[in-house]
């Protein structure tokens, strides 16, 4: 097996969420305690954990069968998404960490923009994928209407947490 058969297959879209799963995993433990498992995870309704789970598994693995390229206009204008979501996601958790008891962070806006925040890195992954290794035909709407059900049910948990709490 050549190293450029292995590149090939390296260089895939799930590159652009590790820097969110990084993020997720050293800062989860400093965001309120409405976020921390024992209290976000507590009493959910079985239906929406599940579709939650599911889908979310579902738009990380579609990532790993999307090449990373940006050589069409799309692509690059799904970077230029992509990059934006990433500050948007960033800025709303630092938010929460560093201003709880904040106007903002109180409210429904944005006790759950982390929430809906990553529509838009999202779109972005969704507009840089131009094809899968799959022999199946890449329509960007794929990923993103995925991309929505994952964040629908993701949503519909942190709103069930802020009714809870607030």
């Amino acid at each position: 097996m050549s190293f450029i058969f292995v590149q090939k297959y390296l260089l895939n879209c799930f590159i652009l969420t590790i820097p969110v799963i990084i993020w997720n995993i050293a800062l989860t433990n400093k965001l309120p305690k409405e976020f921390q498992p024992a209290v976000f995870r507590n009493k959910i309704p079985p239906i929406l954990t599940y579709g939650e789970n599911i889908f979310r598994v579902i738009v990380f693995l579609l990532t790993l069968f999307m090449p990373l390229s940006f050589s069409t206009i799309i692509q690059e204008e799904g970077l230029v998404i992509y990059l934006s979501g990433i500050i948007l996601y960033f800025a709303s958790w630092l938010q929460l960490i560093y201003l709880p008891n904040s106007k903002w962070s109180n409210s429904m806006f944005g006790f759950l923009a982390p929430a809906y925040t990553p529509l838009f890195w999202l779109i972005g992954i969704g507009l840089i994928g131009n094809s899968f290794y799959l022999h199946i035909p890449y329509r960007h709407w794929y990923f993103i209407s995925i991309s929505i059900i994952f964040l629908l049910f993701h949503n519909a948990h942190a709103l069930i947490i802020y009714y809870r709490t607030h």
